[in-house]
């Protein structure tokens, strides 16, 4: 008498289908594992690219010749400089002599809501340059605060910062002239500048107040 093979019960055929799912998932994640340790060289290249010609709008690399991207300190989130999350600030030093620090900095209080800048200071305190490096701004009302949609290609009204220190303008004088200050603003248009002058002065101010720490080499750094 020939016996009928049996047919595969229920959980036998559950089983056998979770061990087949259980191996694609692991070959599948090996494969995206094994893609994402292949490119991620590429991409972080790519995003220090990207830092760098940012950092080339505010500082020349002929004024510093350490690796800046490595050379950096991590601040806590500060309300001065408008930030709610930590943030880290590029060291720019030449022959092994402080040259200038870049700095984020947010001004919470544009026309459309915050706007974020990159800020450079020299060692003495002066302003080597401030870029605007997100914002939602009127297009068009507020497009002179960024150098390549400003009309003005000769002397940007973003330039106006360029060389001025503490020591050079005093607090009151950091306000558009229509407040009784010493900055240009576009008519009609003075919430964005305010906000950009007043985040602009913060910044300087807490590099002056902490320009000790923020230079100091940290432990286990190569001095």
């Amino acid at each position: 008498m020939t016996h009928k093979p049996k047919a595969p019960t229920a959980v036998k055929m559950a089983t056998r289908t979770a061990v087949i799912l259980f191996v694609f998932v692991i070959c599948f994640t090996g494969l995206l594992s094994g893609a994402y340790l292949w490119t991620l060289p590429a991409i972080e290249a790519s995003a220090a690219e990207e830092k760098m010609k940012l950092i080339d709008e505010v500082l020349p690399r002929s004024a510093y010749d350490n690796d800046l991207l490595k050379d950096t300190v991590q601040i806590p989130a500060s309300a001065v400089l408008g930030l709610d999350v930590p943030s880290t600030v590029f060291r720019a030093r030449k022959g092994g002599k402080d040259v200038a620090l870049v700095l984020e900095a947010v001004a919470p209080d544009g026309y459309a809501g915050k706007i974020r800048l990159l800020v450079a200071v020299n060692a003495d305190g002066a302003l080597t340059g401030v870029r605007v490096t997100q914002h939602k701004e009127t297009p068009g009302l507020g497009d002179y605060i960024e150098p390549k949609k400003d009309k003005n290609k000769e002397r940007p009204w973003i330039a106006q910062f360029n060389g001025l220190s503490l020591l050079t303008v005093s607090e009151r004088d950091w306000k558009v002239k229509k407040d009784g200050g010493r900055f240009d603003s576009v008519a009609g248009a003075t919430v964005t500048p305010r906000a950009i002058i007043k985040a602009v002065y913060k910044a300087a101010k807490y590099v002056d107040e902490n320009r000790d720490r923020l230079y100091a080499t940290q432990p286990g750094e190569p001095t």
